[in-house]
């Protein structure tokens, strides 16, 4: 097939406030070895978009500026090393930057294919929340069937599907949220209790929901002050999850329930790990999620959709706080 010279693709002008995104004309990036260049449909809006937006998270050595972190497309060239028959391939994958484009470069492996479920602007809300959650929930977690996790942000992209596929995992959930609607919206898809941590003290209510018990898991995306309140709602070897920080990653804690109750607090980010350890994670979500995507058992929820050019209002968006689910990019509007 015949390809363009030059695509659409966001750039930001400076550090700052979604006033900084532009979209420029550019040339249609070139997949090195073990890569293939895809159209892109769709693209999700992620926290660390923003951040890197604010100049707070810069792409990895090498890496494109342009942000976004998951697609969803079509194959349309390889490069070095790959096989000619994947061009055509209807894949999402995630990719280290680069997606708010018309055209993006991603690794072959860490390419899957569209669930028969969902639609290609469905599929590309995939790759970072679900490479994410597996990641922490169960591989650095632990969550077996039939303990207790706590999700914070449950109305999010990440909540939401951590409170699904817990949920499938056999877990009991609670999670918070900041409205009484968002408290409805997660209940709806799976979560057992939903406190409005603006007019509730979660930790308290963990405390009574638990049987003054505690939680094994806790998927923390808030630090501050929530750090010293999620060590105290753990159970005995309950295990603290951090995934980023939406207040200061700096607080003083007191760690005498680490050792009294034998707790494990651990995190992890996605971004700068290596290809292979990312294929790692996409081998076990071929094997273990896709089977529940294609059966419609789990799905991402997308409460908004923007072409290219408003990609200022998805930001917007997403720092509100006001959304349920996923905001996407729609390369084809």
């Amino acid at each position: 097939m015949t390809l363009p010279t030059s695509m659409r693709q966001i750039r930001f002008n400076g550090a700052g406030g979604p006033e900084v995104i532009e979209v420029e004309t550019a040339p249609l990036p070139v997949p090195g070895a073990g890569q293939v260049l895809v159209e892109v449909a769709a693209a999700g809006i992620n926290r660390p978009d923003c951040l890197q937006r604010g100049g707070n998270y810069p792409p990895p050595p090498g890496a494109t500026n342009v942000p976004g972190l998951e697609i969803s497309g079509t194959i349309v060239s390889v490069g070095p090393g790959v096989d000619s028959k994947h061009i055509g391939d209807k894949i999402c994958a995630l990719v280290i930057s680069g997606a708010y484009a018309e055209y993006a470069v991603a690794d072959l492996p860490l390419c899957l294919p569209i669930p028969n479920s969902l639609s290609l602007l469905e599929a590309g809300g995939i790759p970072e929340n679900y490479y994410t959650v597996y990641d922490n929930v169960f591989t650095r977690g632990r969550l077996t069937k039939g303990e207790t996790i706590l999700i914070h942000g449950g109305s999010s992209g990440i909540g939401s599907t951590a409170i699904q596929l817990a949920k499938q995992a056999g877990a009991r959930v609670i999670t918070t949220v900041g409205t009484d609607e968002k408290c409805d919206f997660c209940r709806s898809i799976g979560a057992d209790h939903a406190i409005n941590y603006r007019t509730h003290d979660f930790a308290a209510e963990v405390k009574t929901l638990t049987d003054g018990k505690g939680v094994e898991i806790i998927l923390d995306m808030v630090g501050g002050p929530y750090i010293q309140k999620n060590i105290n709602s753990l159970a005995l070897e309950g295990r603290l999850v951090q995934i980023a920080f939406l207040q200061p990653s700096k607080n003083e804690i007191d760690l005498m329930p680490l050792m009294l109750k034998r707790l494990t607090i651990t995190g992890s980010t996605l971004r700068a790990r290596s290809v292979p350890l990312k294929a790692a994670i996409a081998e076990k979500l071929l094997a273990e999620i896709w089977p529940m995507l294609e059966a419609g058992t789990v799905k991402p929820v997308i409460h908004k959709v923007f072409p290219l050019e408003q990609a200022r209002e998805a930001h917007a968006l997403m720092e509100s706080s006001a959304h349920v689910g996923k905001i996407m990019l729609d390369m084809k509007t």
